[in-house]
């Protein structure tokens, strides 16, 4: 009785967990590992914000945790949100030229600048998890299946918390030649998922690398990484800025609001597009998650034009109502006379042209 018991869970088990394993990516090793240890950012055997911050505020846990339990805060949509769904034939190959942009939700956007094809944090699994059933989950559908999506030149990871480096999605893209821009460290997952290295190139804060006619430069965030329960920290994390001989398009990535973007666009602004993250914050972790107003003061110090959100309405991650950000997001715009683009999920946004902006959230 008890092998037929044991026996059946095992058989059950033994894959989720493999799967989970290798989700958890790898450890860097050999001349990575150097240069991790060379690294400005690196103390202490782990990588550090500079200056450093403080992870949590002190006295804001048990209040957050209050929260997260008794919170009257409607964390999902109540209903199916509009998602355009753009018609594969309409990509070019190699793409024209000019900035075109398309939110699949989160912080994965797909780019076009100035020919070059590239795809920023891309998350196309169901859930922000190591496990396929469990873990936050999408509000909805990608407007693109991995199978449906275009070539693409590139991806640029800010980090390597799920919701922003997913196993299933960057493996696929691997088989397609994509090219992978990573911070220091991170391509120690993609090597355990069997990605060639000849793909993968690791970058420090303010290094630079060109493909075809862009540039990408790696550039500072305040945030912290880590894909286990223990050992974070282990792998470096960034924003991203893209040059092109056209335009300029800056990546937030996760982040805390600091003097780094104020550097970041006098070096390399005024910005066509900047896509800002916007969710996910909370006074527990204020130094690590900018909030809404931040986020339009981080856009105003890097010289944006034009600013797209993100890192919001696709996930329950945090503890505030699933519109929120981009309601407070909206009033502090109005109130600094930005402009804030907010297409919908799948719809194309071309930088160059004049965009009217719908509340499709309502």
């Amino acid at each position: 009785m008890l092998r037929r018991l044991v026996l059946p869970l095992a058989v059950s088990i033994i894959p989720l967990l493999a799967g989970c394993m290798a989700a958890f990516g790898g450890s860097p090793t050999g001349n990575i590992l150097d240069r991790i240890r060379s690294s400005p950012q690196y103390h202490e055997k782990k990588f550090e914000n500079e200056p450093p911050v403080a992870m949590i505020v002190e006295g804001k846990y048990f209040e957050m945790l209050r929260g997260e339990a008794f919170g009257g805060q409607v964390r999902t949509p109540p209903r199916p949100l509009p998602v355009v769904h753009p018609d594969v034939k309409s990509f070019s190959d190699p793409p024209a030229p000019g900035l075109r942009a398309i939110w699949f939700g989160h912080a994965s956007v797909l780019l076009e600048v100035d020919g070059v094809r590239i795809f920023t944090d891309p998350i196309l699994s169901d859930r922000a998890s190591p496990f396929e059933n469990i873990g936050p989950q999408r509000f909805f559908s990608p407007p693109l299946s991995l199978e449906e999506l275009p070539r693409i030149d590139a991806v640029v990871i800010s980090h390597d918390h799920y919701d922003h480096l997913d196993m299933k999605t960057i493996k696929f893209l691997a088989t397609r030649g994509t090219m992978f821009y990573v911070p220091l460290g991170v391509g120690a997952h993609l090597t355990a998922w069997g990605i060639a290295d000849s793909q993968v190139h690791e970058m420090d804060w303010w290094e630079r690398l060109p493909l075809k006619s862009v540039e990408f430069i790696c550039t500072p965030a305040v945030h912290y990484s880590g894909r286990g329960l223990f050992g974070g920290n282990q792998t470096l994390w960034s924003s991203w800025t893209i040059v092109g001989p056209q335009h300029r398009v800056f990546h937030s990535g996760d982040s805390g609001f600091s003097p780094h973007f104020k550097e970041i666009g006098q070096r390399f602004g005024p910005f066509d597009l900047t896509l800002i993250k916007i969710g996910a914050y909370d006074p527990t972790w204020i130094y690590i998650h900018m909030d809404p107003e931040q986020a339009m003061s981080a856009n105003v110090a890097l010289g944006g034009r034009r600013m797209l959100p993100i890192h919001w309405g696709t996930f329950n991650l945090q503890i505030h109502s699933w519109d929120e950000p981009i309601l407070r997001t909206k009033a502090a715009a109005e109130s600094s006379h930005q402009d804030l683009v907010t297409p919908r999920p799948g719809e194309i946004l071309d930088a160059d042209k004049p965009y009217s902006s719908a509340e499709w959230w309502k």
